[in-house]
């Protein structure tokens, strides 16, 4: 496949400069085809940060795109209109929002958060034979065909952070996991990070799973600190703040590793800068320079992010540049295509043995564990607060990581009770 992500908004700002205008022109606009794009997602409630920043990501996608002449698709220039519905992550109303956005909004995709709400929309959507897009690939089945997972590899990047880790501290041999009980984020992260710690000789001393009732976490993090871990491990924890605020409040001078570590600054001014240094995650922000190395296939990283912060200087989190990814892997489909329809987009997506990844050395991976091959792996960053500041450290393999672990990883997520094939 031709197309490089790199080169989309270069590309299209170049066909209008040599149409003899540096800036779009309105009658040009007129012209194209308008493709609609769908988004059921949270965008109120508690899991409003991992759904409304992602919206915000891919309008200025869709917004530079659109003003740089659109993107040719079969012959025809395409503007991108994004469509979106709040779910809240209930699951009636992420149905109710499916079928709007499908039946009368016209979309060609679906982009959701994962989880029960695409559970309850899948076989709807199977039916329809409806593109359907997943931050979770855990939501994929052997019969859920046109649902994919092109960008977010949760939870098998965690254990780049992990082999991280181990390498560059190696007096580290100890670690405890909290998190919540939950089986589409908590244990499934929990069991990879298990795995991970195994495959580098690291004992698990403690797993504490905890609802999301709780309201003081100074009780567990004291129970789990008795057991004297090196590593303070928080998975997929939806509570890092709180827990990242116990862990200063009671002295914890070990290593600190969590998948997600979203709104770091304000972790910071709750505890300290020196405390949050060193912390070890797997998501960058998009300042960072080291996106601009030829593995990364997304469109000028330092722009968005710029803009981004600029329109949004208080909402970016982990999806904030998945969600867009996500856009961006569907315009290389229709490209390979020729063509916006669902099917049409998916075959293609699916007949390049390795997609455009992210982070580069994308292919799809997934039967062994889920039933399908409908999830793009590939490398994925390791991060670490440095200065205050998130700066990715090196791009490590997931899937050099699979090919070695991947019966140790299904052990842990049977041992936890998971679906697996």
């Amino acid at each position: 496949m031709s197309f490089s992500r790199r080169d989309l908004l270069r590309a299209s700002v170049a066909s209008v400069v040599a149409a003899g205008s540096g800036t779009f022109s309105g009658n040009l606009l007129a012209a194209n085809k308008t493709v609609k794009i769908g988004m059921n997602i949270p965008m109120t409630g508690d899991y409003a940060p991992w759904g409304l920043p992602g919206l915000y990501g891919c309008q200025i996608v869709a917004d530079d795109i659109n003003a740089a002449g659109g993107v040719s698709i079969g012959g025809d220039k395409y503007n991108i209109e994004m469509v979106a519905y709040d779910h809240g992550y209930d699951t009636e109303k992420a149905v109710q929002g499916y079928k709007k956005l499908v039946l009368q909004d016209k979309v060609k995709m679906v982009m959701m958060l994962g989880g029960s709400t695409v559970a309850s929309i899948l076989p709807w959507a199977q039916r329809r034979k409806m593109l359907t897009t997943t931050l979770l690939p855990s939501d994929i089945t052997e019969k859920s065909e046109y649902l994919i997972a092109t960008c977010e590899s949760h939870p098998l990047y965690n254990v780049t952070g992990v082999d991280y880790l181990a390498e560059n501290f190696p007096e580290a041999k100890t670690a405890a996991i909290v998190t919540n009980n939950d089986a589409e984020y908590g244990l499934q992260s929990a069991a990879t990070y298990k795995a991970a710690f195994e495959a580098n000789g690291i004992e698990v001393v403690d797993v504490n799973l905890h609802g999301f009732d709780i309201t003081d976490f100074a009780p567990i993090v004291s129970s789990v600190l008795a057991k004297k871990p090196d590593i303070f491990c928080m998975a997929t924890s939806f509570y890092v703040t709180p827990l990242m605020e116990q862990l200063y409040h009671q002295g914890f001078k070990g290593k600190i590793i969590s998948c997600t570590l979203d709104f770091y600054d304000e972790i910071i001014a709750k505890t300290s800068q020196e405390f949050v240094d060193g912390t070890i995650f797997q998501f960058p922000d998009f300042d960072d320079p080291k996106l601009n190395e030829d593995i990364v296939n997304f469109p000028n990283p330092g722009d968005f992010d710029a803009k981004y912060r600029a329109a949004h200087p208080n909402d970016w989190s982990a999806v904030s540049w998945e969600y867009p990814a996500i856009l961006l892997n569907w315009i290389e489909g229709a490209k390979a295509a020729g063509s916006v329809e669902p099917t049409d987009v998916l075959n293609a997506l699916k007949s390049n043995s390795r997609p455009e990844f992210i982070f580069g050395g994308g292919h799809w991976w997934g039967k062994e564990l889920w039933g399908l091959d409908n999830a793009v792996v590939g490398f994925w960053p390791v991060v670490v607060v440095e200065g205050g500041k998130a700066r990715i450290k090196e791009f490590r393999s997931v899937s050099g990581w699979l090919k070695r672990n991947k019966d140790l990883l299904i052990k842990h997520m049977k041992e936890l009770g998971l679906r697996t094939v």
